[in-house]
Parts: C-alpha cells; sequence; structure tokens
C-alpha cells in the first residue's frame, strides 16, 4: 500500500509554495548543520520533518496518517539497510580473516600513484558490469581499494570518487541492476534499447573521467612516500596475516554469486560466514574473536599508525550512524508523499516542460531534487517517470529518451547526496564523506550533463514512430 491513500487523493493539492516551505527548511538545516557546525546532518533531518508535519496537521492530517507516511518512507529503505549490515558484518570478518588486507597487500604491490584512479575506476565497472551492483561493489573491492589508496598515499576523496565513478557506471549499464530494469519499466521502454540508447551519454562520460583521472595522476606522482612507507607496510602485513591464496576465495565467491543473480544479502551473508571460517583456519583465529569482528569491528593493534588506521574499521555496529540517517532522510520524504506537497512541486515543474530540450532538463532536475528531498534513488526514478510519462508521449518521443534521462540523473546523482540512502551507504562503506568524493566523481557528474545536451541539441532523441528504425 502507498504513502497516499485513496481520502489523501481527495484532499486540495497544496500550493508549491507552501510545498517549497519544508524543502527551504531541510535546506537551512543542513546548512547549519554540514557547514556552519560541522556535525552531522541527522537532527537536520528530523527538524525539517517537523516542519513538513506541522504544515500536514495545519492542512488537515491527523498525526497517526503523518506517522503512517512516515513509516511508509522508512520501509522503502529497509532493503537497502539490511544490504548495509550485511556489508558492515562482511568488511569486520574480512578484515580480521586476511582477506581485505591480502587485497590491499597485493593491490600496493602492483599498482602505483600514476595508474591508481583510472585503475580503480575501470576494475570497478568491470564487477560492477558484471554484478549488477554498486553497492556489492563498493563493499567489496572499492573497501580493498579505499586501502590500497591509503597505503599509496592517494586523498582518499580521489580515490572514493573513482570508485563511485566506476561502479555506478557498470551498475547503470548492467542489465542485471535492479534500477536499469526499473527504468524502462517506468517508462514504457525495453531493457536492451534503454541500455544501447544509454550508451550516448555514458561511454563518453566515463571516457572524459578517465582521462582527467590520468592527468590527476600524473600530478600524484611527486607527492607520495611509496618506497620507504610502502615497504614498511608489507613487512607489518607479512608479520601481521598469514598470506594464503585461499583468502581470495571469498570476494570470488561474493561477485560469482551476484553475477549468477543470487539475492545480494545471502550473497554476502555468505561472503562473511567464509570469512569467519577462512579466518579461524587460516589465521588461528579463536571463534570469539571473529564473532566480535562481525559485531563491533575489527581493531588493528600492529604498532604501525598508517596500517591501524587503515585496518581498524566493519563490524554491525559500524553501521547504525549510516542506518539512523537513513530512516531520518526516508521518513521526511515519507511526509511529504503523504501530504502531497511532493506532487504539487511535481506538477510545477510539469507546467514549464515543452520540447525535448525542456523536457529533458525537467526530468534531471526532479530526479536531481527527488534524490535530494525524498531521498531514495528508487523514488528518484519512478515518481519522475510516471510524471513526464504522457508529456514524452505527447510530444513524440520514444520512451527510451525519458528511461534513459531517469537513470543519467535518479541513478548517478543519488550517491553524491549524503542523506539519500545511496550516498549515506557509500559513506559507511568507504569512510568519505559524498561531499568530499563529489568533485571527483567525474561521471555521476558528466552523465546528467550530457543527457541534457543531447536533448537540447535534439542528437539520439528517437522519435516515437521512428523506434523501429533505430535501436
Amino acid at each position: 500500500m502507498g504513502a497516499v491513500s485513496r481520502a489523501d487523493l481527495e484532499r486540495p493539492i497544496p500550493s508549491v509554495g507552501l510545498a517549497l516551505v519544508p524543502v527551504g527548511a531541510l535546506i537551512v538545516f543542513l546548512y547549519l548543520s554540514i557547514r556552519i557546525y560541522d556535525i552531522s546532518p541527522h537532527i537536520s533531518l528530523i527538524m525539517a520533518i517537523g516542519v513538513a508535519a506541522g504544515l500536514g496537521r495545519r492542512m488537515g492530517y491527523a498525526w497517526k496518517d503523518l506517522e503512517l507516511g512516515l513509516i511508509h518512507g522508512i520501509r522503502l529503505a529497509m532493503p537497502a539497510i539490511l544490504i548495509l549490515m550485511a556489508i558492515g558484518i562482511l568488511i569486520g570478518t574480512w578484515i580480521a580473516s586476511g582477506v581485505v588486507p591480502l587485497m590491499i597487500y597485493y593491490g600496493l604491490k602492483l599498482l602505483i600513484p600514476e595508474v591508481f584512479l583510472p585503475a580503480t575506476c575501470i576494475v570497478c565497472a568491470f564487477v560492477s558490469l558484471v554484478t549488477g551492483s554498486s553497492w556489492s561493489t563498493a563493499g567489496t573491492v572499492g573497501v580493498a581499494l579505499i586501502g590500497v589508496a591509503q597505503g599509496l598515499g592517494v586523498p582518499l576523496p580521489m580515490a572514493a570518487g573513482a570508485i563511485i565513478s566506476g561502479a555506478y557506471f557498470g551498475d547503470k549499464m548492467s542489465p542485471f541492476s535492479d534500477t536499469t530494469n526499473l527504468a524502462p519499466a517506468v517508462a514504457g521502454s525495453e531493457l536492451f534499447e534503454h541500455i544501447r540508447h544509454m550508451v550516448w551519454t555514458t561511454i563518453p562520460s566515463i571516457l572524459i573521467a578517465l582521462l582527467l583521472y590520468s592527468l590527476i595522476g600524473i600530478g600524484l606522482s611527486s607527492d607520495t612516500d611509496r618506497p620507504a612507507g610502502i615497504n614498511e607496510m608489507f613487512s607489518v602485513i607479512e608479520s601481521t596475516y598469514e598470506l594464503n591464496v585461499w583468502l581470495l576465495l571469498p570476494p570470488v565467491a561474493v561477485v560469482s554469486l551476484i553475477a549468477f543473480r543470487v539475492p545480494a544479502l545471502p550473497a554476502l551473508l555468505g561472503g562473511s560466514v567464509m570469512g569467519i571460517v577462512l579466518g579461524i583456519g587460516i589465521q588461528e583465529s579463536g571463534v570469539k574473536e571473529m564473532l566480535v569482528a562481525a559485531q563491533e569491528g575489527y581493531v588493528s593493534e600492529t604498532g604501525n599508525q598508517r596500517v591501524d588506521e587503515l585496518l581498524t574499521r566493519g563490524g554491525l555496529e559500524s553501521m547504525f550512524g549510516t542506518i539512523s540517517l537513513i530512516f531520518c532522510s526516508m521518513g521526511f520524504g515519507g511526509v511529504m508523499e503523504k501530504t502531497r506537497m511532493l506532487e504539487s512541486i511535481a506538477n510545477a515543474i510539469l507546467s514549464f516542460a515543452s520540447g525535448a530540450g525542456k523536457l529533458t532538463l525537467a526530468v534531471v532536475s526532479t530526479c536531481i531534487g527527488m534524490n535530494v528531498i525524498a531521498p531514495d534513488q528508487y523514488l528518484s526514478i519512478i515518481v519522475p517517470g510516471r510524471m513526464y510519462k504522457s508529456a514524452y508521449d505527447k510530444a513524440g518521443l520514444h520512451p527510451k529518451n525519458l528511461s534513459r534521462s531517469l537513470e543519467d540523473s535518479g541513478t548517478m546523482v543519488s550517491p553524491l547526496v549524503p542523506w539519500n540512502t545511496c550516498g549515506a551507504f557509500m559513506m559507511g562503506v568507504l569512510a568519505v564523506n559524498p561531499f568530499d568524493y563529489l568533485p571527483y566523481a567525474f561521471v555521476n557528474l558528466l552523465t546528467p550533463f550530457m543527457s541534457i545536451v543531447l536533448g537540447f541539441a535534439g542528437w539520439t532523441m528517437v522519435k516515437a514512430v521512428k523506434a523501429k528504425e533505430m535501436v
């Protein structure tokens, strides 16, 4: 059952001015908490929920109805929360068992700062393309690459940006991805024609991104102390862990399971169990030690500051702050949807959209706004998709134009917003604030721009009557 009931539909839609009040309040509260006071945005989101709920009460909604909307918004995020909890457990067990240290060890052996960023982007793109999951890519390969970056002296925001770029490129272009299947379903296009149509915006974006990462890499070579620092890290890791090729089995198994369409949650939990078994068998850790790592995270005590900072992380409890952030953000979106304030804002945007360029701009803007306000990538695809489908039909544009724009902005912008489910997830997994890695997530920044450019230029904007001619 959706957040908006039949009784709610009988109520008048609030004016766009009234609907923007909670949005303005949210922006002010977030600015104060993040930029002025340098604290987490949890309380700001709760205060924004209070503003939205207060307006809802003035509009005649009972508190029970508003509470149902809030709970419905949180319920939408439960699958994401369960996966986040599983990855917290996985990280803790994989560090304790030596899986992550082994991946970091070989990463430091094979990679150099000059090529780290483009190589990271390519590796994450491949893994995500095969698995169809940006989250699983960031939670497994991404964690190891963050460790490699820390060891090489590559700034972590740059590394996280390259990971996000590659992971979301693969996620967006993979037929196994849930969002890649969701966007054409909402817009009314077909999966593979949708993927082929995205080539025009996504391939140029990743090519430009790889060029930029390569240029940045040139400047990193002289800023690192690779020989002394890295050799010391090698020695510490070698003396602390039993480095065995069998430790590569859990990440290979997880990637393979997800590639063969095993749901992410059991695949990740299965990987955690494998980590526990290998920790006991190879590292000779106790059962209690491995279970504590799964619950509380792993604490590295090698005496080497760089290694200890790198490997002290993970565990179920490490994700609780991120989970509470998702609760707060989705609760705000639920109240906004319940009171139909989201609908009011959407209708106002739709009234100005005419022609291929303006329609594309409207879709991209709405998806970005939904990622900020709602804030969830699925809602940022579903709501604008439902809004603009009839407008594209009236304009004589093929539905794959709409589905492409939905993914170009709805999917790609989601990890750039800290309080979005995707942004909160990436922050929890990579331990880098989305505002910090945003300037380096080139693929995510370029793709919406490419979509708008093609929309106004009219290039690849296929008419519905020509659908069979251009596949």
